[in-house]
Order: structure tokens, then C-alpha cells, then sequence
């Protein structure tokens, strides 16, 4: 397996990813919402060579985003700068992986992905092109969108466990209701219905369980700031790090939701140091409730996210 690629700092790819509230998708031959993507203030930005791009356009964006990639390399800025490329089914892959390496991106968005083999495909595709353009082994990081056929729902497990290059897991529903032949894949409360629920639980879980970052999925009606509040509360409240974002006007309300507040930082530092105190017992007390080791695991995690925010 390659090493873990490291960012700005020496962070870990993990790390890194997992520092990234806000992930906006950009359509990769558009220089206009390029343009505006990048005064966006989200945290990555997804370059797409997929889903926002004819296939006839195909070669524009890839020229277009190996040029945005080569400025970023003479000129780096605080944000990372990621592509979503076609799939190991598209018979476009090597391609896009050929167009955008030799401008160093922090990684790769894996769409449509079935099998642990195909990951396996594509870290040995990188691991050429690295070679090739003189950059680190392992450099490039990959982000799966894990849970877009029925198959990969059901290996999803399969496909986290020992990934090489893998520094994250999100999921989507848009593929899946495609391929189910879903006609709703919300209940008329605004909850998902079994399959999704399932679905994005099953990418949480492996996320965790392979040790890298979960990212939740797009809120596809970017009009509708009240359901994203929604949608946000929950991946909060559930483990998930960040947010994918299909609008600029997602992305400000995603860093909101996924930036620890000052109280939950104090109290943290205070879990820390009521078990700092106490170093060698399982249990203590704080404000008259008793805690124990894993709100002090809670404590440091959040702790290190405010510090991973902190050095971006």
C-alpha cells in the first residue's frame, strides 16, 4: 500500500481531508464558476471531468483544469484542490488521471466504484504517473463516492478495508435511485426512505472503521437553505467531518455547521484536564455528571479538528 500522503504542515492525507468542511463541486470547463468557486471560501474544490461535463467537452476540461492545477502548484493557496474523475467503468479513466497529474492535485473524487480491485486499479495508475512527474509516491490522496451502485453498497466494508491512497469516504443518492429505479428517495416528512438511510449509514460506519474522513453527501436543492440546515445538524450530530457542496451559497452554511464552537471547545479542554487531574482512574466527574474515557476520546477528536482548522 502507498504511504499516506501528507499536506501543508505534515498532516496526513486523513488529516487533511478530515480538516475540510466544505467540499464544492465545480464544473471543470466552466471558467466562470470556476472563477467564482475560488472566491467561494469552501475549504476543496472538486474539479469535475464527470456528471457537469459533456462527454464532447471532456478534453476542454481536462486541458482546463491541468492548467488551473500547474497555476496553483507556481501559486499555492489555502485551499485544496481536488478532481472528480470518471469512473473505473467509463473507459475514461487513465485519461483523466494522464491529463490531471502533472499538476499535483490533493487527490482524486472515485466515482461509480464496485470493487476493492478497482481501487486497486487506480492506485497503481497514480502510482505510475507520480513516478512520471517527479512527485512524491503517494501524493495524490482518493476520495470515494462509495455507495452509488447496489454492489458497492453491499461491499462497501470490502472497499474501505485497506484502500491504498484512501483518505475518505462519501455517498450519494442521485446513482443509486437511478440504478434501484427509486421514485422518491425522501419520505413526505423530509427523512430518507430505508435504502438511502442504509446507504449513508453504511459509508459512516466503513469511514470509521478504515479511519479516514466520512464526508456526507450533496443536498441537491441548492434553493433550499432550510433543508440544508437540516441535512448539516444531522451529519454534525452523527461523526461526519464535512459536507459536499453543489452551490457557492452552500458552502459558508457547511463551514458554519462543521466549525466547533467556542463552548464546545472549552468544555472539551476541560474534559481533558478533569482526566489530566485524575490520570490513572476511568471515571470522573465534570459540572455534577460523571464521564468516562469515551468523552474524553470525543474531547480530544474535536480538540484536534479546532487545531486542524486552526493551521489551515
Amino acid at each position: 500500500m502507498a504511504p499516506p500522503n501528507e499536506g501543508p504542515g505534515g498532516m496526513s492525507g486523513n488529516a487533511v481531508a478530515a480538516s475540510e468542511r466544505s467540499w464544492l463541486f465545480v464544473p471543470g470547463d466552466s471558467e466562470r464558476k470556476q472563477l467564482r468557486a475560488f472566491e467561494s471560501g469552501a475549504d476543496a474544490l472538486i474539479f469535475d471531468l464527470e456528471d457537469s461535463v459533456a462527454p464532447a467537452r471532456r478534453n476542454v476540461a481536462r486541458e482546463r483544469i491541468a492548467a488551473l492545477l500547474a497555476e496553483r502548484r507556481a501559486n499555492p493557496g489555502a485551499q485544496r484542490l481536488w478532481v472528480r474523475v470518471n469512473g473505473p467503468s467509463s473507459g475514461d479513466l487513465l485519461e483523466d488521471l494522464t491529463a490531471i497529474a502533472r499538476g499535483a492535485p490533493d487527490g482524486i473524487v472515485l466515482p461509480k466504484v464496485s470493487t476493492p480491485e478497482e481501487l486497486v486499479q487506480a492506485h497503481h495508475y497514480l502510482s505510475a504517473l507520480e513516478q512520471r512527474e517527479g512527485l512524491r509516491a503517494g501524493s495524490i490522496g482518493v476520495l470515494v463516492i462509495a455507495t452509488e451502485t447496489a454492489r458497492a453498497v453491499l461491499a462497501i466494508e470490502r472497499l474501505a478495508a485497506g484502500a491504498p491512497r484512501l483518505v475518505g469516504l462519501t455517498w450519494g443518492a442521485e446513482d443509486l435511485g437511478a440504478s434501484l429505479g427509486v421514485r422518491a428517495r425522501v419520505e413526505a416528512d423530509g427523512s430518507m426512505t430505508p435504502v438511502f438511510e442504509l446507504a449513508r449509514s453504511l459509508c459512516l460506519l466503513a469511514a470509521a472503521a478504515a479511519g479516514v474522513a466520512a464526508i456526507d453527501g450533496v443536498h441537491a436543492d441548492f434553493r433550499d437553505a432550510q433543508g440544508l440546515v437540516r441535512e448539516l445538524a444531522r451529519a454534525r450530530r452523527d461523526g461526519f467531518s464535512g459536507k459536499l457542496a453543489i452551490h457557492p451559497e452552500q458552502v459558508a452554511p457547511i463551514n458554519a455547521a462543521f466549525t466547533p464552537s467556542e463552548s464546545e471547545i472549552a468544555r472539551a479542554r476541560r474534559i481533558v484536564a478533569a482526566f489530566a487531574e485524575t490520570p490513572d482512574v476511568g471515571v470522573t466527574s465534570l459540572d455534577g455528571q460523571m464521564i468516562d474515557r469515551p468523552h474524553l476520546l470525543q474531547a480530544e477528536r474535536l480538540l484536534a479538528a479546532a487545531d486542524r482548522l486552526a493551521r489551515r
